[in-house]
């Protein structure tokens, strides 16, 4: 059995038996887990040696733009020539296209020749256009003249040049096919124009194959799950404006207005939180129905800027899309049927508030606190997605190793060069899959170490307020937060990053094994047997239970740290042998606090994920080179961040809760079951069985 906790809280004795005032909260404290700050010091080195790497070899606009036949990424004002504002990838040579589409072909549609335009060309309704190649050699135009042209020189070649260019080998090729703007590549319709093939055969030209194969080679090269993953990615980084605002500044304000709310309407927020949850969990699940275009008629398109309204393009971030709006519906459901479920408990989360409303009113520093770690976390944030779109994108673009006939006329040598002319491809280096998923697990453990360090301040100073009897007292010190804070960076940093890695690891434990579930699932490999199911698909549920358990174990273990300074094990062992001493006392009203308090923070992040939503909705990210492939991931991220910065916040109540009924529960141990130190208040909640089920159960 574990001794009592006298020496280390409240008055203790000294070494000649006398009783003598320690200070509320021990202060001969010891440096504890110093092998894990280590680790975690030299993890951060790994990160920044990590992140460099994508900074050196990462350029976000690949994300987006594709590359042209000289390995240029479009609309990059730095190649050359230098293409800024010429964003859509262009297939010169459509015979090179319907090859690349054939069944068993060996021709890549990364070998077909592109070049990068300001718009996709169009045919002629009474001629023959063509889009010519850079203007370079013989051809005297700037780029400039070039596109005032509408990319056409084809009255300037010379008879040879003309020739090639009969022979779809260039440097001009005629445009047949009407093509559309899809996630900024032209996309060719199979609807060949009749009048230019006409002109074109008039002409001599080639053979030009037809048929839905020209259509169906760009889809899917552009439908690609890489292609779908990079504009995932790009969405993230184009709607940085929505991040800050509704993933940011707004739930920063929502969070200090519902604290502020807390410390003055205390009886009533428990109702309001329950209301405004299920009116944001609805209002978000429709926007999602409106998105996947089941309601109304504003669903996502892949198309960008005017096209013809019967021309539909299929793609997977709509398949997406729905499929979370399914998953939504579902959530919706069951949340709106729990929050109705607990309405009859709502007194009780309303009593045990009250407690932390009166700690918050006391020590008001409390209430801003959370602004240190938020600011941390926005900087870190910035730096982190910065290298996350730099790593994804990270990468050589070479020459691709082809054998099929890719010949075409060079300007600069002025002949047909059959040498080199394969297109360009970017070469992900083979560790980039373990360098991503080393930077996707810093980011969680970085996030977790600081949501711990703020929970365990915020412990320490509501420490010292109960074990001075709820008052002020000549033994709390001035600024108990500020005092709290320096004994956890003196003290007790690496049982934080302990409390934080064994977190994070549990996590990514589950992230990994979830993900190895889903593909058995997708490959048909699941167990045939019943066992076999069973463990299947009980694994899940199982992981769940486990995260979050050790996810309660470690903010109880910080609340130990904050009053003991004792290692994290040590403190874990503490904190779940006074729970489990009492759990029937105050199990029950613990519970209803937490649920009431997860309320509050999904309102948070739902209402950060509602305005990103009418943000996304905006002109700006429908159309130009701010278009957004799919509000999804920017949602869920501003959903996430929302998520984040309410834990913050609302860690305020939430460990003023667990750490009075923690320091509660220690002190009636060590007083035969009559708390000395409890504030009159909390007393009345814990204690009064009798009422408190009246309250919950009401009459028989």
């Amino acid at each position: 059995m574990r001794g009592p906790l006298g020496p280390v809280i409240g008055r203790y004795p000294s070494s000649d038996g006398s009783t003598q005032l320690g200070g509320v909260i021990r202060q001969n404290r010891k440096c504890r887990d110093v092998a894990f700050l280590v680790i975690f010091i030299a993890f951060w080195v790994a990160m920044i040696v990590n992140s460099s790497f994508g900074f050196n070899q990462g350029n976000p606009l690949r994300l987006t733009y594709g590359l042209d036949y000289k390995g240029n990424v479009c609309g990059d004002k730095h190649a050359n020539p230098g293409l800024r504002e010429l964003e859509l990838r262009y297939w010169l040579n459509p015979n090179q296209v319907y090859q690349s589409g054939l069944k068993d072909s060996q021709f890549s549609l990364s070998n077909a020749r592109s070049i990068c335009l300001l718009d996709c060309p169009m045919p002629s309704d009474d001629g023959l256009n063509w889009v010519c190649d850079y203007p370079e050699g013989e051809i005297r135009l700037s780029m400039d003249d070039w596109i005032d042209r509408n990319y056409d020189y084809f009255e300037f070649l010379t008879p040879e040049m003309r020739n090639t260019s009969l022979q779809l080998q260039g440097p001009c090729y005629p445009v047949i096919f009407p093509s559309v703007n899809v996630y900024w590549n032209c996309q060719f319709i199979a609807r060949a124009s009749n009048m230019s093939l006409r002109h074109w055969q008039q002409m001599g030209g080639v053979n030009i194959n037809e048929g839905i194969v020209i259509d169906k080679s760009i889809h899917r090269s552009i439908n690609a799950r890489s292609s779908v993953l990079k504009r995932y990615m790009a969405d993230v980084g184009k709607s940085w404006p929505v991040l800050i605002v509704c993933g940011g500044l707004l739930p920063l304000l929502l969070s200090i207005v519902w604290l502020l709310l807390i410390r003055h309407f205390v009886a009533a927020m428990p109702w309001i939180t329950v209301a405004v949850f299920n009116v944001l969990i609805i209002s978000v699940t429709m926007f999602y129905f409106l998105k996947a275009g089941w309601i109304g008629h504003d669903a996502i398109s892949p198309i960008i800027g005017e096209h013809d309204p019967y021309y539909r393009v299929s793609a997977r971030e709509l398949h997406h899309l729905r499929a979370v709006t399914v998953l939504m519906t579902f959530i919706m459901i069951v949340s709106v049927l729990a929050s109705i479920a607990i309405v009859r408990r709502i007194l009780m989360a309303t009593s045990v508030l009250k407690v932390a409303a009166k700690v918050i009113g006391e020590v008001q520093a409390l209430i801003i606190f959370p602004i240190m770690p938020y600011i941390v976390l926005a900087i870190f944030y910035m730096f982190w997605l910065s290298a996350t779109l730099h790593l994804f994108s990270s990468g050589r673009v070479l020459q691709n190793n082809c054998s099929s006939n890719c010949c075409a006329y060079d300007l600069a040598l002025k002949k047909v060069n059959c040498d080199r002319c394969c297109g360009y491809s970017v070469h992900y280096t083979p560790h980039i899959a373990v360098a991503i998923f080393f930077h996707l697990f810093g980011c969680y453990w970085a996030t977790q170490f600081v949501i711990g360090c703020s929970a365990t301040i915020i412990a320490g100073s509501v420490a010292s307020y109960y074990w001075a009897r709820g008052e002020t007292s000549t033994e709390v010190p001035f600024l108990p937060v500020f005092a709290s804070m320096k004994r956890l960076i003196r003290y007790s940093l690496g049982s934080i990053v302990l409390g934080s890695l064994v977190v994070s690891f549990v996590e990514s434990v589950r992230f990994i094994l979830e993900s190895a579930r889903r593909k058995l699932k997708v490959s048909s490999s699941t167990p045939d047997g019943f066992f076999g199911k069973l463990v299947f698909h009980s694994s899940r549920f199982f992981l769940t239970c486990i995260e979050c358990t050790i996810k309660s174990v470690s903010r109880n273990a910080y609340i130990m740290i904050a009053i003991t300074g004792k290692s994290f094990c040590g403190a874990s062992a503490i904190a779940t042998e006074l729970i489990f001493n009492n759990i029937l006392r105050i199990g029950k009203v613990n519970v209803i606090g937490d649920v009431i308090l997860s309320l509050g923070k999904l309102c948070i992040s739902l209402s950060s994920a509602l305005f990103a939503f009418l943000m996304l909705d905006a002109h700006k990210y429908k159309s130009s080179h701010h278009k957004i492939s799919s509000p999804l991931l920017p949602v869920l991220a501003c959903w996430g961040l929302g998520y984040v910065v309410a834990t913050l916040f609302f860690a305020v109540v939430e460990m003023s809760i667990d750490t009075i009924i923690l320091s509660f529960c220690q002190d009636s141990e060590e007083h035969q079951g009559n708390a000395q130190y409890a504030p009159p208040l909390l007393i009345e909640t814990l204690n009064d069985q009798n009422e408190m089920q009246r309250l919950t159960q009401g009459p028989n």
